[in-house]
């Protein structure tokens, strides 16, 4: 690896990034392997390297992509020396088409190559070449385990921190790409997760969220086993971590022993996203979920009377082919039983390569919508509810800065994820501080340090989270 106290600035990239934490956490690792080889971060109009990390979980994210090559063309053809690359899961899953559509692009790099391009990059100024790079370790050979290697972010002082534990998946959902775009699951070393969380704790990381595209799989197939729920014990022992998250775990990986965990580890935050997509078994068998709506109660059963002040968020899916109103009302019924803090809620988008999309009866997109909205409708009632139930309680809240729409206020989330904005008359930047909730609205509260409410005399009610 190149010493980047060693490389002076060789060019100024950018890299523009759609899709979830994973990809995040991917675009970060772009950056800082750029950066250790001697590039700048700048804006996408005078880079000499534009990245775009995509994603195809859904249709829209892949037409956002098509539209900014479109976008970029000009910078091409105004300075030709520029290297447009696409990196990512939709990089994965067609690059021909993405040549076609865009011959300005020079570099297409998969989810299992990103280590490498700043040595792609590099080829392509020197040669002048068109690199296509997406080779992912062989599904059907368990002892290839490799994933990408990766370098602690450069950035000082950042506070959170994804840190990916695994990836690839082996579920095979019929309507979800992933397994295609990010190959077989995998998981890291514990010993190089641990190293690379205590070098983010010396550099003033608080809180980590650990990513996988079902988290709470990891382990399986490492040489030196360990269980999802013993990396989480391991991780609270670092000093200087206050808070870990993680997301997504899977229904059917979920056990006692990580219950347990959450429950006994006090730095694990009771925030649990639980992914159900549809509230109908029927539904649930040919999506290949490999869960019941019993077994998925089950686990909540058991969260609920272990984990005090849960929050439970999840995935729910409208569309499926097939769907009937039957089993439509039969989501909306479950979701209203089983009362989650909050949901992504999406309509079914058809992904090539996929059983779902070659399904018959596939839903109108007018009726996707219309079922989308009443849902959404439903489950913000929901949200409402609960915030407004949770008022009055104090939570300690990590402080991120400034609220972006008020700057008079503070900002940060509790244990449980909800944003709460609050006024303070010192600095508290990076701090846990203690917050009332003091209203409450669809993302969180607007709160107020328990001094000022003690200095009117009001009584403090018990600490929560």
């Amino acid at each position: 690896m190149v010493d980047s106290t060693q490389v002076g600035n060789i060019g100024g990239y950018a890299i523009l990034t759609w899709g979830c934490q994973m990809n995040e956490d991917d675009s970060a690792q772009m950056a800082t392997l750029l950066e250790i080889s001697g590039y700048k971060r700048v804006s996408a109009d005078v880079a000499d390297v534009i990245l775009l990390n995509t994603c195809s979980v859904r249709a829209k994210p892949e037409q956002k992509v098509y539209s900014k090559l479109g976008e970029l063309k000009a910078i091409k053809d105004a300075r030709p020396g520029v290297v447009l690359g696409v990196c990512g899961c939709m990089a994965q899953k067609e690059a021909p088409e993405i040549f076609r559509r865009a011959p300005h692009v020079d570099l297409v790099v998969g989810t299992g190559q990103i280590d490498r391009i700043p040595s792609l990059v590099r080829r392509i100024q020197d040669e002048r070449v068109r690199l296509v790079e997406t080779a992912l370790p062989d599904r059907k050979d368990r002892l290839d385990k490799r994933v990408p290697a990766r370098s602690p972010v450069m950035s000082a002082g950042r506070l959170k921190s994804f840190v990916s534990i695994m990836y690839g998946c082996d579920k095979f959902c019929t309507f979800c790409i992933v397994p295609i775009t990010r190959g077989k699951e995998r998981s890291r070393p514990a010993v190089e997760i641990i190293g690379e969380i205590e070098q983010l704790a010396s550099r003033g990381t608080q809180e980590v969220t650990l990513l996988g595209q079902t988290v709470n799989s990891y382990g399986k197939f490492l040489d030196d086993r360990c269980s999802f729920a013993a990396l989480l014990k391991r991780i609270a022992r670092i000093d200087g971590i206050e808070r870990i998250r993680y997301t997504s775990p899977y229904p059917k990986d979920f056990t006692d022993e990580l219950i347990d965990v959450i429950a006994a580890e006090p730095k694990v935050c009771p925030l649990v996203h639980l992914p159900l997509q549809v509230g109908d078994d029927n539904l649930l068998s040919r999506m290949h979920r490999g869960y019941t709506l019993e077994q998925y109660r089950g686990i909540v059963d058991k969260l609920r009377s272990s984990v005090s002040e849960l929050c439970l968020t999840t995935d729910l899916m409208l569309g499926f082919p097939g769907e009937t109103d039957a089993e439509f009302e039969n989501t909306m019924d479950f979701v209203r039983g089983m009362r989650f803090d909050s949901a992504y809620m999406f309509a079914y988008s058809p992904r090539e390569q996929t059983k779902a999309a070659q399904m018959p009866d596939q839903i109108p997109q007018k009726e996707k919508i219309r079922r989308l909205e009443a849902l959404i409708a439903l489950q913000n009632e929901i949200t409402l509810e609960i915030n407004a139930s949770q008022v009055g309680k104090i939570y300690p809240v990590l402080v991120e800065g400034r609220s972006p729409k008020d700057h008079e206020k503070w900002t940060g989330l509790t244990p449980q994820g909800k944003t709460v904005n609050f006024l303070a008359g010192r600095d508290i930047d990076r701090q846990i501080v203690l917050v009332r909730a003091k209203s409450s609205h669809l993302w969180g509260f607007i709160g107020e340090l328990p001094e000022a409410q003690a200095s009117r005399g009001i009584a403090l009610p018990v600490l929560a989270g």
